[in-house]
């Protein structure tokens, strides 16, 4: 038997469901929490990392040719700035670390760096 177009059931008897994180299968504003928290985590988590690799390219590619510099006034300086540039790029991400945690105890939210417990402070629902 040959089946038409008019024929084919384009809607399932289950309704539609989505897959991964967020599938309709789960509480949606519990999902929803979830699947932000666990993005601005990752992000921040990837930052990071982001910049730890790039503090170790400028140091070595500064390093480098610092050493191979020869004396030239010009490249040593410039060789010098490379480094001082990571250095300080290093500084800052971990200064704001710092900075972020100081303001959430001033603003009495001691784990604002916890997104999960965040967000289930702002929200109200209990987020595991």
């Amino acid at each position: 038997m040959n089946n038409t177009l008019a024929q084919i059931n384009l809607f399932p008897s289950g309704g539609f469901k989505g897959f991964g994180k967020l599938g309709l299968e789960t509480d949606a504003a519990t999902s929803a929490d979830r699947v932000f928290t666990n993005f601005i985590s990752s992000a921040i988590g990837l930052i990071t990392i982001i910049a730890i690799i790039w503090f170790v390219f400028l140091v070595t590619t500064g390093s480098f040719a610092f050493m191979t510099a020869g004396g030239d006034k010009q490249s040593l300086e410039t060789a010098r700035k490379k480094i001082m540039n990571g250095l300080v790029g290093l500084m800052v991400c971990i200064f704001g670390i710092f900075v972020v945690r100081f303001i959430g105890y001033l603003i009495g939210i001691p784990d604002i760096l916890n997104f999960v417990s965040l967000f289930s402070l702002l929200t109200g629902n209990n987020v595991p």
